[in-house]
């Protein structure tokens, strides 16, 4: 519906008056809040020529058939002329004796301090933003209790809603895992399935990977070269909970003491060697431990003599950043 002419100052020129509703064209700031018949060229409101439309497809004031189709946004120049129409606030009978351009009507009622709707802070504690005709009878301690309310609930539909994913997760993990077995199954007696598969596993380490925070050592005589088993069983187990692929946990284990590090540094004399190479690895953290996993997937760029696949484990005494 488009607005009470008599709102407007002076007179309002008959073109820009739908002639369905008999009120001044709607919004002009919306290109498709008016709409003109393309072979007569009225205008007309849109709420107000599509319902029309859709009981009789003709043009309301020369009987032309006309579809939906065939309307268009109003040319610009009609446009600047309802722009340029000087109206009545909203709230005149609130108070207000401002008269703005109709461009400006919508920008000027969300400041209009005239209007009863505008959002305003309570000063009486609870700080809320609420419409203004309402602050008369707001009670904080009711509306923050329903703000507690709805929070809880929005918070118990998030942890459904986090359970519900959680198991389709999980559901995704099982059949990608049967997958992975049956592959592993297959790959003995087909090279094809083989090459595949091995693709696979080196692509869930590399995902994996990027999970893992970036790590750097500064103390690289921290390192401990033939850990206990007591501090191998704990890394282990710290890697299972986050997720190392199944298929390279124990060999990454295996290459955590230096019986199994490349010739780079599997003794004291050829680590002393190659210490100006350790700042080239890229390191990546075991979560909550002074330990570092350098994964062949990180470290193409490495010399031969200083990596091994799938990669190794470093754990330290202290010096892990």
């Amino acid at each position: 519906m488009g607005f009470d002419v008599n709102r407007f100052q002076g007179e309002v020129d008959e073109e820009l008056i739908c002639p369905i509703c008999s009120g001044v064209l709607e919004d002009p700031v919306q290109m498709s809040d008016v709409l003109q018949a393309q072979v007569c060229e009225h205008a007309f409101c849109r709420l107000c020529i599509n319902e029309w439309i859709n009981r009789q497809p003709t043009c309301p004031l020369d009987r032309i058939p006309i579809t939906s189709a065939q309307l268009r946004p109003v040319p610009r120049i009609l446009r600047n002329l309802l722009a340029r129409l000087c109206i009545n606030c909203d709230n005149m009978r609130y108070g207000c004796q401002a008269v703005i351009k109709l461009d400006s009507l919508v920008s000027h009622l969300e400041e209009c301090e005239f209007n009863p709707k505008r959002p305003v802070p309570c000063e009486q504690g609870c700080s809320l933003i609420i419409p203004k005709d309402e602050l008369k009878d707001h009670n904080c301690v009711r509306e923050l209790r329903s703000l507690i309310q709805s929070q809880h609930q929005k918070l118990s539909d998030m942890k459904r809603e986090l359970g519900e994913q959680q198991f389709q997760i999980n559901e995704q993990r099982r059949e990608i895992n049967l997958l992975k077995d049956f592959m592993r199954a297959m790959r003995v007696s087909n090279p094809a399935m083989r090459a595949i598969a091995d693709q696979m596993e080196r692509d869930e380490v590399v995902r994996w990977s990027s999970t893992l925070p970036r790590a750097r050592v500064t103390r690289w005589g921290g390192m401990i070269s033939t850990p206990d088993e007591v501090l191998q069983t704990m890394i282990k187990r710290t890697l299972s909970e986050y997720n190392c692929p199944p298929h390279v946990i124990d060999e990454l284990m295996e290459n955590c003491h230096e019986r199994k590090w490349p010739p780079g540094l599997n003794s004291l004399e050829t680590r002393q060697n190659s210490r100006r190479q350790y700042e080239n690895y890229v390191c990546k953290r075991v979560p909550g431990k002074q330990a570092v996993l350098v994964l062949y997937c990180d470290n193409a760029h490495m010399p031969e003599d200083m990596m091994v696949e799938p990669g190794l484990v470093m754990i330290f005494a202290h010096g892990i950043e």
